[in-house]
């Protein structure tokens, strides 16, 4: 389940909660039982392995035939 982070606008006082997706947000500060808000952070994904560029996924071409040799008139 996901962690999410809140912090009071009245009192400051910041927690974390434990919620299923499901779940509705909290909105009652445990200390001071002001008004809360979720904060939002940002999180750092890292792709790895094939798929995940287009240099992976992209068709190879054949190699080009050598153009003809010009005629001799």
């Amino acid at each position: 389940m996901p962690t999410y982070q809140y912090a009071c606008t009245a009192c400051d006082h910041q927690f974390e909660a434990i919620q299923s997706f499901s779940d509705d947000s909290l909105t009652i500060c445990p200390e001071c039982k002001g008004e809360i808000r979720k904060v939002y952070t940002a999180v750092g994904v890292v792709f790895k392995g094939s798929g995940f560029y287009k240099t992976d996924s992209a068709k190879s071409t054949p190699a080009a035939a050598p153009a003809p040799a010009p005629k001799a008139d």
